[in-house]
């Protein structure tokens, strides 16, 4: 099953008819999706406009693949749960967003094992005929002691630039 979540503060109409397409031409797959106080309703599969949390989790938990906008709570209970994430972000110019922070996100996220992004509508088609080859990536809940050490060190020295080695 693909969950799609698109968040709960802005309706993602272009992501959801797209998907709403390509699930006409894929009817054996089954879909939920969470869309917001979106202007276009799915023909082609079920969804709500919001969940609270213990329905957010129910199709989380049940859900092979996670499809969402360049939402970071999305990206990263993904990647926790070693789900496969698709993520297609939002453009401010299409007046999507207020700014272009997610296409930033995504352009961070690129090379992470388990996160998929599509910037075109092509590109997040292809991912979607190709689902089976996807692979999700486990990561840790908790920092890595690199950074943790890292932040132990800055706070110690109030704030001043750490020193370099040489």
């Amino acid at each position: 099953m693909i969950f799609l979540t698109v968040g709960t503060q802005l309706p993602f109409d272009r992501l959801v008819e797209l998907l709403d397409g390509w699930a006409a031409r894929n009817p054996d797959i089954k879909i939920f999706a969470q869309i917001g106080d979106a202007a276009y309703q799915p023909q082609h599969f079920e969804y709500c406009a919001f969940l609270n949390e213990k329905e957010y989790a129910t199709a989380f938990d049940g859900a092979d693949f996670i499809l969402a906008h360049a939402g970071m709570g999305t990206i990263l209970s993904s990647l926790m749960a070693g789900k496969p994430v698709v993520v297609f972000p939002r453009i401010a110019a299409l007046g999507e967003h207020r700014n272009e922070h997610q296409l930033a996100t995504c352009r961070k996220l690129e090379e992470l094992k388990g996160c998929y992004i599509a910037y075109e509508n092509d590109e997040l088609l292809r991912l979607l005929d190709n689902l089976q080859s996807l692979e999700g990536e486990q990561i840790s809940p908790f920092a890595s002691d690199e950074l943790l050490d890292s932040l132990d060190r800055f706070i110690s020295n109030d704030g001043l630039p750490l020193p370099t080695s040489p």
